[in-house]
């Protein structure tokens, strides 16, 4: 059965946000909302809970996962990024959007899109991961809580720990969260590409 911390979306508790990071450390699978949707997250270089979020969302091989990052520091270190495309990086985070960008030889390579060589990143606006990144000191693998059989993800914390309980091994509660996914922006080419359209204003790429 899983544990359910109840962290304050302004000023999270330091005592539940050390607990949360030392399960993942420990390879655990968490549910914590995001600045967008809940999601699903795990140590970056977890094999085995990796494999576990893929059972609970049935995903295929080729899902493109995504590193949350504290702030854009951590860009150069898991992805290329040229001087045009950080500049709308920036202008843009912390919010709503995740980055596809080529990947560099220090993501794990079963993150990484095999066929593109790319990595989807975001940096979100929301106090409980920004704490949960600063305490875990590096990316946590991530992907948005959509149930198979969904067209939404899980916004409701409690609903969530009654779907979950003996799937993963923590629910954050941090309040309710929207329903919109991410807007997907690709910097694999030249020029952006508007990839899905979500909660992110999209007109700042074109």
């Amino acid at each position: 059965m899983s544990q359910f911390f109840r962290i304050h979306p302004v000023n999270p508790q330091a005592r539940l946000i050390h607990q949360a990071v030392e399960i993942l450390q420990k390879g655990g699978v968490v549910a914590y909302p995001t600045d967008s949707a809940y999601a699903l997250g795990c140590h970056i270089g977890d094999k085995k809970a990796i494999d576990r979020i893929r059972v609970i969302r049935r995903l295929e091989r080729d899902h493109h996962f995504a590193l949350i990052c504290r702030d854009l520091s951590e860009l150069g270190v898991y992805a290329k990024v040229n001087n045009a495309a950080y500049r709308q990086i920036k202008a843009a985070t912390p919010g709503p959007y995740t980055f596809i960008l080529p990947a560099t030889r220090e993501v794990p390579r079963r993150l990484v899109d095999t066929k593109r060589k790319s990595i989807g990143m975001r940096v979100p606006d929301n106090e409980i991961c920004r704490a949960l990144l600063a305490e875990l000191g590096e990316p946590i693998m991530s992907t948005t809580l959509i149930l198979p059989g969904d067209e939404y993800p899980l916004t409701d914390p409690d609903e969530i720990r009654d779907l979950m309980e003996h799937q993963v091994d923590l629910v954050i509660d941090g309040g309710f969260c929207g329903l919109e996914t991410t807007t997907v922006v690709s910097f694999e080419n030249d020029a952006p590409e508007v990839v899905r359209q979500g909660m992110g204003d999209a007109e700042l790429f074109v």
